[in-house]
């Protein structure tokens, strides 16, 4: 059983390292998509609104993945009244931190949209979003 507590545990750890690196890189990413829409001259709130999409889908990405190493602590430790209620404020927050994102990302609660969409898909379209603005910045020079 110690083995097998060692693997859930270094599993747990790499989905936090990934939540966390995936914040980061999208904070990155966010910032160049936003000064790419500048350097296109699309006007500052364009900019802003890249940014903002773009920094929230990777908040929802690395919050998702945050919680599923919650989870998967969880498998480690031994059942207890106190572990269970600390799990679930943990999820809470972070379930409701990732519903505001979304709401503030789409502009309408998460029931109301046709189209569920996860932080990766966000981050994703935005980027797709971005190239497409920069192939037509450099089809109008030619």
């Amino acid at each position: 059983m110690d083995h097998l507590e060692r693997v859930f545990t270094v599993a747990a750890v790499g989905f936090e390292a990934l939540g966390a690196a995936a914040i980061v890189i999208g904070f990155l990413v966010s910032v160049a998509v936003g000064i790419r829409s500048v350097a296109r001259q699309e006007g500052g709130a364009a900019a802003f609104s890249a940014l903002r999409t773009t920094l929230g889908g990777a908040l929802l990405l690395g919050l998702e993945l945050l919680v599923a190493a919650d989870l998967i602590r969880t498998i480690t430790s031994k059942p207890s009244l106190e572990d269970a209620v600390i799990l679930g404020v943990i999820v809470l927050i972070r379930t409701v931190l990732s519903f505001s994102i979304q709401v503030e990302i789409d502009g309408v609660a998460p029931w109301r949209r046709a189209l569920l969409t996860s932080g990766a898909q966000v981050v994703a379209n935005q980027i797709n979003r971005d190239a497409r603005g920069a192939r037509s910045a450099e089809s109008s020079r030619e």
